[in-house]
């Protein structure tokens, strides 16, 4: 077998199942055990079951957790970008294809997001400059 890492994190909504890689089993066969459960929100790493957590597992966890972090932070900055993108897909669509059907069917929906996106951004440019919000 190549080498295989000594963990494997299964990848859950807020963090992900840690397991202990265990590759000489009786049957040659690759084992799985589920050690303990790692929540990236609040950062909380708990043992599975009455297995106790070494220095070692610990230390690889919240490695993990770290670089999964830098991870979806990185994912999220592509995922604005690509939005502001959209937009501009969005607006040449509005102005040039769109049917005034397809245009009655998005159009209140689009004002609102704008709006509701265009408020958060207004009050937090003014949070970074320290004004008072403008509108």
């Amino acid at each position: 077998m190549t080498d295989l890492p000594d963990y494997y994190f299964r990848v859950r909504e807020n963090g992900a199942a840690v397991f202990r890689l265990n590759p000489e089993t009786r049957l040659r066969r690759l084992d799985l055990e589920q050690i303990a459960v790692a929540n990236l929100r609040n950062g909380e790493i708990r043992a599975q079951g009455d297995y106790k957590l070494s220095e070692a597992d610990l230390t690889a966890i919240r490695d993990w957790m770290a670089e999964r972090a830098e991870v979806l932070a990185a994912r999220d900055m592509d995922d604005i970008l690509r939005a502001m993108d959209h937009l501009n897909l969005t607006a040449q669509w509005a102005q040039t294809k769109a049917t005034p059907e397809q245009l009655e069917a998005v159009t209140d929906r689009l004002l609102l997001a704008m709006h509701d996106l265009r408020q958060v951004l207004v009050r937090k440019k003014s949070e970074r400059i320290g004004r008072p919000e403008a509108e």
